[in-house]
C-alpha cells in the first residue's frame, strides 16, 4: 500500500504537527520516548534508588521468542525479581468508552490468551460427478457454521466488570444506574456490549476462522479439508477448556482437532491494589489531569506475558490519545504519531521514572 500513503511510509517524515511513517505508533513512539526520557534523566544526574531494565523485543508479533521470551530467561537465571513489568497496550480513548464524557485512559491489568486450533476432516475422494452423500467440505463447513453461530458465552465480570464499576462515577445517569447494579442489569450491560466488536471482544472468548483449505481442481472432490481458528481466551479459559468447548459444539468425530504449538493460557490478572498499579495511575493522572484512569483487559497478545516468571504485575499501557478515527491508522495506512503526543509520551516515562525509582 505505499502508494496511498501521503508520504513514503518508511520516511519518519514530520508534516503537519505529526510524525509519518510504519511503526511511528507502533510500537517506535514508545521505544522512543521511553529512550529520551532515560536520557533527559542521566543528563541531570538523576540515580534511580532500584536498576530500571530496558527490554526492547525485536519479534513481538512473531511470538517473542528470541526477543522478550530469551530476555526473561536470562533475568531469571541472574535471579531477578521485577517489581512489575511495563510493557505496550491499552491508550487514552477519546469518544470509545460510551456514557463518559472525558478520555479514558485503560490500563490493562490483563491480557487475553491465545490459542489456535486447526481442524480437519476427511472423505473419499472423486469425481464431482458423483458426489457422496458427506464431502470433506460440507462436513468441514458445518462444523465452522456451528462454532459461528454458537460463540462462547459473554459474561460481565472479571476485568471488565472492574472497568465499567470503576468508570461508572464519572457516565451519565442511566449508564451510573446500570453499572452500579449489575447484579440486576447485567443481562441489559451485556446486550448492548455485544453490539460492537471491539466491547463484545472484552466480554467473552472470541473465535475467529482464518484460514480454509481444501480442493484444487474443479471436478475433482478433495479427500481432505482443514481450516485454522484462533481463539483469544478470556482470564479462566485455558486451551483444555476451548478444545473441550469446540469438540462438544462441533459434535462430529469425524471432525480432527489439534492444537498448534506456541498456544498461552491468559496470564494472571494484576491487582490494582499494588502499589505499581498506583504509581501507574498516579503517573497517568499527573502528566493527563484531564483523564479518568480505569482498569482495563488488553483483548491482543503482548510480549509482557513471557515475563510471568520474573513478576507478578504486568501492565500493558501506552500513553496514547486515541480517537475511534485514529485507530484505523493501527498498522494500517497513514500511520502517525502527533509530535505533542510524543512529547507527552516522554514526559510520562520520565515522571514514571521518578515515581518508582526516584
Amino acid at each position: 500500500t505505499d502508494g496511498d500513503w501521503q508520504v513514503p511510509p518508511f520516511s519518519g517524515e514530520v508534516k503537519d504537527g505529526f510524525i509519518w511513517g510504519r511503526g511511528s505508533w507502533d510500537d517506535k513512539g514508545n521505544l522512543f520516548s521511553m529512550l529520551e526520557a532515560a536520557e533527559q534523566l542521566a543528563k541531570e544526574g538523576f540515580r534511580p534508588r532500584r536498576t530500571i531494565y530496558f527490554a526492547f523485543g525485536h519479534d513481538e508479533e512473531v511470538s517473542g521468542k528470541r526477543g522478550a521470551m530469551a530476555m526473561s530467561k536470562l533475568l531469571q537465571s541472574r535471579g531477578v525479581r521485577l517489581d512489575f513489568v511495563f510493557d505496550e497496550g491499552l491508550l487514552i480513548t477519546e469518544g470509545i468508552l460510551k456514557g463518559v464524557d472525558k478520555p479514558v485512559a485503560l490500563i490493562g491489568i490483563a491480557e487475553k490468551g491465545y490459542v489456535t486450533l486447526d481442524l480437519s476432516t476427511t472423505a473419499t475422494p472423486g469425481h464431482s460427478s458423483l458426489p457422496p452423500r458427506d464431502t470433506a467440505i460440507g462436513k468441514l463447513s458445518a462444523a465452522l457454521a456451528r462454532l459461528e453461530k454458537r460463540p462462547f458465552p459473554a459474561s460481565v465480570s472479571g476485568v471488565m466488570r472492574e472497568t465499567l464499576q470503576t468508570a461508572a462515577p464519572e457516565m451519565d445517569f442511566g449508564s451510573r444506574v446500570a453499572l452500579s447494579n449489575l447484579w440486576l442489569l447485567e443481562p441489559l450491560v451485556r446486550r448492548q456490549m455485544e453490539k460492537t466488536a471491539q466491547t463484545a471482544a472484552a466480554i467473552r472468548t472470541t473465535t475467529a476462522i482464518t484460514i480454509f483449505n481444501a480442493g484444487n481442481k474443479e471436478n475433482v472432490l478433495p479427500g481432505r479439508a482443514e481450516a485454522t481458528v484462533n481463539f483469544r481466551l478470556l482470564p479462566g479459559e485455558t486451551e483444555e477448556s476451548v478444545i473441550a468447548y469446540v469438540k462438544s459444539t462441533v459434535a462430529d468425530d469425524r471432525v480432527k482437532v489439534t492444537p498448534k504449538p506456541g498456544n498461552t493460557n491468559p496470564p494472571p490478572v494484576t491487582s490494582t491494589a499494588s502499589p505499581s498499579y498506583q504509581a501507574v495511575n498516579r503517573t497517568i493522572r499527573e502528566i493527563f489531569p484531564d483523564v479518568l484512569v480505569v482498569p482495563g483487559l488488553m483483548v491482543a497478545a503482548t510480549d509482557s506475558r513471557n515475563y510471568l516468571d520474573v513478576t507478578d504485575s504486568i501492565f500493558r499501557f501506552s500513553p496514547v490519545r486515541a480517537t475511534a478515527e485514529d485507530l484505523k491508522r493501527f498498522h494500517g495506512t497513514d500511520e502517525r504519531l502527533s509530535v505533542k503526543n510524543y512529547a507527552d509520551m516522554i514526559r510520562f516515562y520520565r515522571r514514571l521514572m521518578q515515581n518508582v525509582a526516584g
